[in-house]
């Protein structure tokens, strides 16, 4: 069997159907969107359905999503941005310690401000209850982040009823959600759950790296975080990356359905765990109604960039956490509290539509020899 890759959490393969419309556009509708005359006209069309591709799959409306250059973009534009257009209102904000670093950081820079942020914990099976949140809330509570899926456990968040329980408590609160590793693989309903805010990211759903959108709630004020001309209606000004944004587009409109993801996913989970029965060392953390298509796991007295190492050398891969943690302690298996040797050796291993159970059983063996051998060698 070739190479096997299940690092999807990190990015995924460009899609056929992302290729073919980028290669288009690069070679035949090269023109500036903003350019008036017809190649500049077409390049707006394209964008425009684009738009329409990536707003049905957000659950929006075109009008209500702003491309940007990434998902961290997304979230630092969501964030930073609806801070300082409310900066009349108290400095009040609440998340949790388990978001990706790209709104983690933002709060960090939102504390050196002068604003006060609470970050929930989770349980220790990596879950967050809407209850648990809101309590966190008071009335002066101004923003609230919270992602829809953690990219290192899977756990899944209730977003719709977090929105109403944090309503209740705080009204006035700006609700943000980081979907960039649910979008594609979930339904989501932007309009329908409430939330004010909604990042995702091209790369994560078989589109091109450089492309992002924020979905933005009709009457939501940002003020953006890039000046210039104006473009998408001058929350994110300079010239749209056209090939990155049709390439976008036309990968959320070939994922396939999510029923039929999330079956396959199960079937991929249930698999790496059944063969994997034989290793009693294995320890899993799979979070209750998290979702299939990430699996976190730690072999203990292991190191996760040993057992990285090995599995690369046999063209499997997978990751030890966060690909934007370049290697560091994970804060998330912190903040759930678990013991340091099973942080020291996790894995984290994340399916896409185009993974296979051949390649599960062959990412089981590996993880079997590992054991065997690199325990072998340390005795």
């Amino acid at each position: 069997m070739g190479m096997a890759y299940f690092d999807n959490s990190a990015t995924t393969a460009v899609c056929e159907a992302s290729v073919a419309r980028m290669m288009r556009v690069m070679t035949e509708v090269y023109g500036n969107p903003s350019s008036l005359h017809t190649m500049g006209v077409r390049a707006e069309q394209e964008v425009a359905q684009a738009r329409a591709e990536v707003a049905a799959l957000m659950g929006a409306k075109p009008e209500q999503i702003t491309f940007t250059g990434s998902g961290t973009e997304a979230n630092n534009l969501a964030i930073l941005g609806t801070a300082a257009a409310l900066r009349r209102r108290p400095p009040v904000a609440v998340t949790t310690a388990v978001e990706h670093p790209s709104v983690a950081a933002c709060f960090d820079e939102l504390e050196h401000q002068g604003w006060t942020v609470t970050r929930v914990k989770p349980a220790a099976d990596g879950t967050i209850s809407p209850e648990r949140l809101a309590a966190a809330c008071t009335a002066d509570t101004t923003l609230v982040s919270v992602m829809a899926v953690n990219n290192e456990t899977g756990a899944r968040f209730d977003i719709p009823a977090m929105v109403d329980a944090v309503k209740e408590r705080a009204p006035q609160a700006v609700f943000h959600t980081d979907c960039v590793q649910a979008a594609g693989k979930l339904l989501l309903k932007a309009e329908r759950w409430g939330v004010d805010l909604m990042s995702v990211s091209a790369h994560k759903l078989h589109g091109p790296k450089g492309c992002g959108a924020l979905y933005v709630r009709k009457g939501v004020r940002l003020l953006p975080r890039m000046l210039g001309g104006g473009q998408e209606k001058g929350l994110r000004s300079g010239t749209e990356a056209v090939p990155a944004i049709v390439g976008f587009g036309a990968a959320a409109a070939a994922v396939p359905s999510v029923d039929a993801q999330q079956a396959h996913y199960t079937v991929l989970r249930e698999t790496l765990i059944a063969e994997l029965q034989t290793l009693p060392e294995v320890r899993w953390h799979l979070p209750p109604g998290g979702v299939p298509y990430i699996v976190h796991l730690s072999i203990p007295g292991i190191r996760s960039e040993t057992l990285l190492h090995f599995l690369a050398a046999r063209e499997i891969y997978v990751s030890s956490g966060s690909a934007c943690s370049k290697g560091q302690h994970s804060a998330v298996l912190e903040a759930m509290g678990l013991p340091a040797a099973e942080i020291d050796s996790s894995l984290r291993i994340s399916f896409c539509y185009q993974n296979t159970e051949d390649e599960v059983r062959a990412l089981a063996q590996a993880l079997r020899d590992a054991a065997a051998t690199l325990q072998r060698r340390r005795t």
